[in-house]
């Protein structure tokens, strides 16, 4: 093991990206705190890596529990250098036939499950990492940027993280050395939009099969079809985007994220020089 190797802190390893960039971390040298529901899915790579790997039961909706698994990744590995917000789902749903339960429960998990680790995570990097210091890296989507019908509540909460992370970027003192990276990733193959989905009952209003929602339902049928990326080359990117110098606030993986990345800002620029003389005359007259 690396004198220099960093300690990763990483939610939702059981599969897809929290697994790959665990994965990655430990083959590259580094120390990684696994967090998942269930550790014993990890027990066969925990076996592997005995003295870098430390497996931990985390609900990220509960506080106590963000704060008790960054305590024990402390007392195990001293420090932590890059804290991976990756645990959440999917939602399949018309807006209309989402159930207030099910809406909820996204947000719990995909907003304020990571508002959690994310507040844990700054207060470790300030006060208990020496030197201060670390790397929060947010994994969003390029549903975070553009809502689309079929999964509006999923898209709502990844908006929301973006929020979250774009002001809480913008509060740290740059003497902390802490940075922030919101990851946007395109339609990767992993169980989120399928296995890793709550899906409701189709509204009656919304059967039609030409209505997006419809087809988006249909697409996730044989989602192989649209979900091409490699969650492991995804790892790679957030593995290097962790280890740059001065990291962007924002990083599009995917080229269906670089489409959207382009497209809205299209649209923002756009409808501002349109309606531009509706801003005209606002002001209070003193």
């Amino acid at each position: 093991m690396a004198v220099d190797s960093k300690v990763w802190f990483i939610t939702g390893c059981s599969s897809g990206f929290g697994l790959s960039i665990t994965e990655l971390a430990l083959k590259k040298g580094d120390k990684v705190a696994a967090t998942l529901r269930k550790p014993e899915v990890l027990s066969e790579l925990a076996s592997q890596y005995p003295e870098t790997l430390l497996t931990l039961r985390l609900d990220v909706t509960s506080p106590s529990e963000v704060v008790s698994a960054f305590s024990a990744s402390r007392e195990k590995f001293g420090r932590i250098d890059f804290v991976v917000n990756n645990a959440g789902y999917g939602i399949v749903s018309e807006v209309e036939g989402t159930t207030d339960r099910t809406a909820r429960d996204v947000f719990e998990v995909n907003f304020w499950g990571a508002s959690h680790v994310s507040r844990e995570a700054v207060r470790f990097f300030r006060e208990e990492n020496k030197p201060m210091g670390g790397r929060l890296l947010q994994i969003s989507s390029l549903s975070g940027i553009q809502s689309s019908a079929g999964c509006v509540y999923y898209c709502a909460s990844k908006f929301a993280l973006e929020a979250l992370s774009e002001g809480l970027a913008d509060e740290l003192h740059p003497d902390w050395n802490i940075k922030v990276t919101i990851l946007e990733p395109g339609p990767f193959r992993t169980k989120c939009p399928t296995v890793n989905a709550v899906t409701d009952p189709v509204h009656p209003a919304y059967t039609d099969p030409e209505l997006p929602t419809m087809q988006w339902r249909g697409m996730l049928s044989n989602p192989n079809s649209v979900f091409n990326g490699d969650p492991d080359k995804f790892a790679e990117a957030v593995y290097n985007a962790a280890y740059l110098e001065d990291p962007p606030l924002r990083l599009p993986v995917h080229p269906r994220s670089l489409t959207v990345f382009r497209n809205k800002g299209k649209e923002l620029i756009e409808a501002a020089d349109k309606w531009e003389s509706w801003s005209e005359g606002v002001f209070i007259k003193d």
